[in-house]
């Protein structure tokens, strides 16, 4: 069997790494394709060749103007298509339109692919926020192209279903649940090492409406909740990135605003899915702002507070059933204690939660097999 895979690959978002690491795992040990039956629709395919040592193409042909490149892009996936017989768009966010080019690009190279004679299947993906017409013209269309369709979370499910899709949709685990564990959380008597990932919330170098306010907001209360945490508690902090450099940044910028700076450590490398997860394991308790930060996290079997930027984290919290363990970001302020609550909470039941983090985690990775069915039959 060939197999395509797209998705919003070489960027150095490590948490869309992790899906690809995590579908490439299974397709490669659980199914049997051969690597160099495989290959990679990349926006950065010299750096995904690098990266897996898997034949990789563009996501997308930039030429003078939309039209052009969108042309171009057809022309040249339709001819690498016509010789795959598997074609899997995920994981990730991708059924969104948040950004302009996501709707329509996964919609017309998924087209492309069953025009190629693919099967097409969309694969353990979130959904939403879908507010346009457009989009959701884009991502139906999309739907009905695919042979099956699997999602991450109940919520995106019913997001489908609110616009239209009449398909069957399956609900699996995220396909970075598949990242291999090279290192796994030690249970231990007390939290002493906390991991903490952030992200650029309304950056004016990241954000697509940027609100200054609202970073330094985040920030200032960021700093402040570690400072009591290490005052207070006596944690040591690290912090690591799951997008770089973007995320480096404001890990940066969070330290800065911190009394007890020099308390902290920060590792400011591009790490690898699985780096992430050794990081991971070797933390007591992992305060985490990006999605895949936390599935790694719980990969390694490490417990969790998440940090609601986005409605996919909430959705996140609620797989795990332990939404009592999530802040939204907006309650992360300098005079709100919202962080340090939830860490007293489990500070009081350690024990538990620790063994409620390695049955989830091994749960979580079954569920990811599921979408195995899609792959094979």
């Amino acid at each position: 069997m060939k197999v395509g895979i797209i998705g919003n690959y070489g960027h150095n978002n490590n948490g869309d790494e992790a899906i690809l690491t995590g579908i490439l795992h299974q397709l490669t040990v659980e199914v049997g394709i051969k690597k160099e039956d495989i290959v990679i629709f990349s926006n950065n395919p010299d750096n995904t060749k690098a990266r897996y040592d898997i034949q990789s193409v563009p996501l997308l042909y930039k030429e003078g103007n939309v039209l052009a490149s969108g042309l171009k892009t057809v022309k040249e996936s339709h001819q690498v298509m016509k010789k795959l017989d598997l074609l899997i768009i995920g994981g990730g966010g991708l059924l969104m339109d948040m950004y302009k080019r996501d709707a329509p690009l996964y919609s017309v190279l998924g087209m492309t692919g069953r025009r190629a004679g693919c099967k097409v299947i969309i694969y353990g993906v979130g959904a939403g926020p879908i507010t346009t017409r457009a989009g959701r013209f884009f991502i139906r269309r999309l739907t009905q192209a695919a042979r099956s369709i699997s999602v991450r979370d109940q919520d995106s499910k019913k997001l489908l279903q609110s616009i239209g899709v009449q398909k069957n949709i399956e609900v699996i685990g995220d396909p970075a649940f598949s990242v291999p564990a090279l290192k796994k959380h030690e249970p231990s008597k007390k939290i002493k090492k906390v991991g903490v990932t952030a992200v650029p919330y309304f950056s004016t170098q990241y954000w697509p409406e940027p609100d200054v306010a609202k970073y330094e907001a985040y920030v200032d209360g960021m700093a402040a909740s570690l400072d009591r945490l290490i005052v207070e508690k006596e944690v040591e902090v690290t912090f690591f990135s799951t997008k770089y450099p973007e995320d480096v940044q404001v890990t940066k910028d969070i330290q800065a605003k911190m009394t007890e700076k020099d308390r902290v450590t920060l590792i400011d490398d591009n790490l690898h899915p699985t780096d992430i997860v050794s990081i991971s394991a070797e933390q007591d308790l992992i305060i985490g702002t990006r999605l895949h930060s936390l599935i790694l996290s719980v990969v390694a079997q490490t417990p969790i507070i998440g940090i609601g930027y986005h409605h996919k984290v909430h959705d996140f919290m609620d797989v795990l059933n332990r939404s009592e363990l999530g802040v939204k970001i907006d309650h992360v302020r300098k005079e709100t204690t919202a962080v340090f609550d939830v860490f007293e909470t489990i500070e009081q039941k350690w024990e538990t939660v620790q063994d409620d983090f390695v049955t989830v985690s091994k749960r979580l990775k079954e569920e990811a097999k599921l979408g195995l069915k899609q792959i094979i039959k």
